[in-house]
């Protein structure tokens, strides 16, 4: 996917406003800045003569309008060229003092309220936002859809739908499906809106707003905004050259017969055979989802619901529709199974749905790792995810206590320290089954002696949902204490993150004595039990007088840090008796202050720093 960079144009005035406007064109990639002032022109820089004939010509050539001068004057040249707040591009004045920013049109859609307060924040600027929504800090209900990938469709007209929203009217949201979009709703609901996980479960006569995020067609009553995330898949076969119309029609009304919402399709599948088949083609055309073909060896990898043998003769498959939707949704169960159809000329189709596995509501496990020590360096999805939990399992030996009390009043908090693998799987097994979100709270990032990959190799076995929310490691905790960046230009341009080999041997490959000839920064974890091996290890490539940290216990609250050589690495873990919970640092980066990086170097140019020109008449 290319990037997408929101074009930004900037008119200024005055000669304060010129230097203002240079500020923000730094900031705001591929900006260009327009000025009735003599300036210096470039590609970037153009003076203009006329402020109307630049609107009449460019308006709407631009995401986004910076006009800095007088408010009067941002008003008065773009009144005429106003349409529509969903075409208009976001328009912000700044006063040619860069006192304040003021979004004036397209605060949403247009994004004026997003770069106002980006523009507040470069110059230290006051923002001015008069969205009611963003003052109240609600939903912008009419930029939700294009911030999740949503489709959106609304009973009454959305200004009338928004003002019932924003006026606080009491309002049902139904989230049928989950996704971020959804996650951010549920973390953010104001306190005149009620959440349900499905319509059966709401009485939408007791409401003056509905909000649905899902994939059915709904009617209430009540005022209704739907939100349609791209969840469905559709798998079809049908009749060679069937009529590609008369297919079209019949697949939006069978969706209709199912309340399925056809903004809610993802895309369409069906066997490679027919990869040519010109009514697919134009489905897919007409609602821009893809079209996806599998050979029939992968529709055989599904067990599909309703097995024909007829088919199986004819493609060598047991059933086209069930398997290709399912393969699409990475699910073994469909919403729809196979259901049979006939056009008007008498050709027969079939088709199948599946709710696509990652937009399910169902038991998850989160594998969160919970940083080096210091509870503030856990990150916010983790803390969201150990606040909304039903069950936490911590590995309390090495993970904070205190990080337990963001569970939520009801929910399981056990410490595993003393438990088997086994017992700790009947604890989630229990929760899972229920449907239930679990936490296993790790010391550090899971991924770095996290010992998770046992528990996921028995979550795959039973076919358990589960993702990892990565952490601070203590090597980070580490560099941050030490005040050093690991890797130095010209010093050390790698990081190695080990052991020593004790009581669990090393791969033949990964001996300490052999890593050490690269000299680069190592960070060795769980081996201050074997402290003098180690050093004799390192000190086969790396100088005695090698920087040397030791560190125990680092961002807790009882930390306690050794700075030294490396030939002083024996005689500090035994004066002062460590035992666990030690990390070792070896390396010429530790506390280094040389060699500058060519990043921010005034001769180093790239794209977000263009080479000034240079006046040749100086």
């Amino acid at each position: 996917m290319s990037e997408q960079i929101t074009k930004i144009a900037i008119l200024c005035f005055t000669d304060q406003g010129i230097a203002i406007a240079k500020t923000l064109q730094k900031e705001f990639y591929r900006s260009k800045l327009f000025t009735t002032r003599v300036i210096e022109e470039n590609k970037d820089v153009k003076k203009i003569d006329s402020v109307a004939e630049l609107m009449n010509n460019s308006f709407q050539n631009y995401d986004a309008w910076i006009f800095i001068g007088a408010l009067g004057i941002c008003v008065r040249s773009i009144a005429p060229y106003i349409g529509d707040k969903t075409t208009d591009p976001g328009v912000i004045n700044v006063d040619d003092q860069g006192k304040f920013a003021q979004a004036v049109i397209s605060g949403h859609i247009g994004k004026a309220n997003l770069i106002t307060n980006q523009i507040s924040r470069i110059l230290k600027a006051q923002p001015v936002i008069s969205t009611s929504s963003d003052l109240q800090e609600l939903w912008a209900l009419d930029t939700l859809a294009e911030s999740y990938g949503w489709k959106m469709k609304s009973s009454i007209a959305l200004n009338t739908l928004i003002s019932l929203f924003v006026n606080r009217k009491p309002t049902a949201l139904i989230l049928k499906v989950r996704d971020k979009g959804t996650q951010y709703l549920e973390k953010t609901i104001p306190d005149f809106v009620d959440v349900y996980y499905s319509v059966q479960d709401c009485d939408t006569t007791q409401y003056e707003l509905v909000v649905y995020v899902g994939y059915e067609l709904i009617q209430t009553e009540v005022p209704t905004l739907s939100f349609y995330p791209p969840c469905i898949s559709l798998g079809s076969g049908c009749a060679k050259e069937i009529e590609p119309l008369q297919l079209i029609n019949e697949l939006e009304e069978e969706l209709k017969k199912q309340n399925i919402a056809i903004e809610s399709i993802c895309s369409i599948g069906s066997a490679a055979i027919k990869n040519e088949e010109q009514a697919y083609l134009d489905f897919a055309e007409k609602y821009d989802i893809p079209f996806i073909t599998y050979t029939g060896e992968e529709l055989n990898t599904i067990t599909v619901a309703n097995p024909s043998e007829v088919v199986k003769k004819k493609v060598g498959v047991y059933g086209v529709s069930e398997a290709a939707s399912a393969l699409i949704a990475d699910q073994s169960t469909w919403l729809v199974e196979k259901t049979k159809g006939i056009t008007s000329s008498n050709k027969k189709f079939t088709y199948a749905l599946s709710l696509l596995s990652s937009y399910q509501r169902k038991a998850s496990i989160a594998i969160v790792g919970a940083g080096s020590g210091d509870p503030e360096l856990l990150t916010l999805k983790g803390q969201y995810i150990l606040e909304n939990a039903d069950c936490i399992l911590y590995a309390g030996s090495l993970v904070p206590e205190a990080l337990t009390h963001m569970a939520k009043e009801g929910a399981l908090v056990r410490n595993s320290a003393s438990m088997t693998l086994e017992e700790q799987m009947t604890i989630i097994d229990q929760y899972y089954d229920r449907g239930k979100s679990i936490v296993r709270l790790h010391s550090g990032d899971p991924s770095i002696y996290g010992a998770i990959q046992e528990q996921m190799t028995i979550f795959d076995e039973k076919g358990y949902d589960y993702y990892i929310v990565p952490g601070i490691s203590s090597f980070q905790a580490a560099a941050a204490y030490l005040k050093s960046e690991f890797t130095i230009p010209e010093v050390a341009q790698t990081i190695i993150l080990t052991r020593g080999e004790g009581n669990t041997p090393m791969p033949e490959h990964e001996k300490i004595a052999d890593m050490a000839k690269l000299r680069a920064t190592m960070c060795i974890f769980l081996s201050v039990g074997i402290a003098k091996k180690i050093q004799t290890q390192l000190l086969e490539y790396y100088p005695e007088d090698t920087p040397l940290a030791v560190l125990y216990r680092v961002s807790w609250e009882d930390e306690e840090v050794w700075v030294g050589k490396l030939s002083e690495l024996t005689s500090i873990i035994k004066e002062n008796k460590l035992t666990r919970t030690v990390m070792i640092v070896v390396g010429e980066a530790i506390g280094a202050r040389k060699n500058r990086s060519w990043l921010y170097d005034d001769k180093w140019h790239h794209i977000f720093r263009k080479k000034e020109k240079i006046n040749q008449s100086l």
